[in-house]
């Protein structure tokens, strides 16, 4: 492994990185085509997931790609789907080598892409910057290993960890700057996921705003009863940006015929309790093809998210203002007993947005 190898290989990740949010069910990779030490072909996973990096990079690259090196994030997929492998594209191109950081684990390819590449007679390295491929994967990884999508708990809280007044008022705790940085943060996620609580009170439209992104998440709302506003933001837009609804069994047929009237496609899970069973509620999402959920409470979905031991990364915003204990706390009963039992996480990152504190958390 060189420096070379690592400089164009955090090129190829960088690259995967745009495709986030809007490729799933398939990962979002990055390659760049290189050719005595330049750049010719640069490429990433398509909206949709159609066409590939490699097949991206190597249009552009053309007939420079014959004897040159393919740098990609992921390894090349060896299956015909709806487009032929990419390994045998990039055996077709002449490509003298291929760099990749880890293999893909889905059982398609799983080691079978860098077959194709070996058989050919092309150069295959690996294991460059395969930590950081892995965090960029690890929404893919999860949905193929254990059937569901890595989930990223959001809340904008007060210094005393408060999400709302006793009134239940909200808007704004945080200032501007970090509502901007969640937008973004919505962008790189396939869907953003609230409670049916907060569904209610906030009547959130649970887009992307502000920062010039056309592709919307799905809108994803875990509701029992279906016992949500059919007047409100989500029901009026359902038929222009997707809303799936995660619902009961035993939720009211004519609130489920509303809400597929309306564009809504529902998702039935089963219970735990009085509550869905979070962990059915991600494999269903899972199974409709997510890699990546941005969930942004309310209180009692994010700690039943947290009991269940379903959260990959905690991402906070703390504003320099005191509610009290009178106001709703940001994360629900979760019934502990003992420090030992609480979940605990690695600090990543703690910076200023505008007058507030991000601190982002990891497993």
């Amino acid at each position: 492994m060189t420096d070379t190898d690592r400089r164009f290989m955090a090129t190829a990740l960088s690259l995967g990185q745009r495709g986030m949010g809007r490729c799933w069910p398939n990962p979002a990779v990055g390659c760049v085509i290189v050719r005595d030490g330049r750049i010719v072909g640069r490429g990433w996973t398509q909206p949709g997931g159609r066409p590939h990096a490699e097949r991206v990079a190597l249009d552009q690259a053309g007939e420079l790609a014959c004897g040159a090196t393919a740098y990609v994030s992921l390894e090349p997929c060896a299956h015909y789907g709806k487009t032929p492998p990419c390994a045998k594209a990039l055996v077709a191109a002449g490509v003298a080598r291929v760099v990749a950081p880890l293999q893909d684990s889905d059982a398609r390819v799983a080691g079978q892409g860098f077959a194709i590449l070996r058989e050919a007679g092309i150069e295959v390295t690996t294991g460059v910057l395969a930590d950081e491929a892995a965090r960029d994967h690890a929404g893919f990884f999860l949905k193929t290993e254990q059937g569901r999508p890595f989930v990223t708990l959001k809340l904008a809280s007060s210094f005393d960890g408060r999400i709302a007044t006793a009134t239940g008022e909200s808007q704004w705790i945080t200032g501007p700057e970090a509502r901007r940085a969640v937008h973004a943060m919505r962008a790189r996620h396939d869907a953003v996921m609230v409670g049916a609580g907060t569904a209610r009170a906030d009547d959130p439209s649970l887009t992307v705003r502000g920062i010039g992104v056309t592709q919307q998440p799905v809108r994803v709302v875990v509701s029992r009863r279906l016992d949500l506003p059919l007047m409100g933001q989500l029901a009026r837009t359902a038929g222009e940006v997707p809303v799936w609804l995660c619902c009961g069994h035993d939720a009211d047929q004519e609130r489920k015929s509303a809400w597929t009237g309306l564009g809504a496609r529902l998702l039935e899970c089963g219970t735990y309790g009085v509550q869905l069973d979070p962990a059915d509620v991600l494999q269903n999402l899972g199974a409709a093809g997510l890699t990546r959920v941005f969930c942004e409470g309310g209180s009692a979905l994010a700690a039943s998210l947290l009991a269940a031991d379903l959260v990959d990364e905690l991402v906070g915003f703390s504003a320099g203002l005191v509610i009290g204990a009178e106001g709703m706390p940001s994360i629900g009963a979760m019934g502990l007993g003992r420090l030992a039992e609480a979940p605990r996480f690695e600090l990543a990152e703690a910076r200023p947005v505008g007058p507030d504190i991000l601190h982002r958390w990891v497993r």
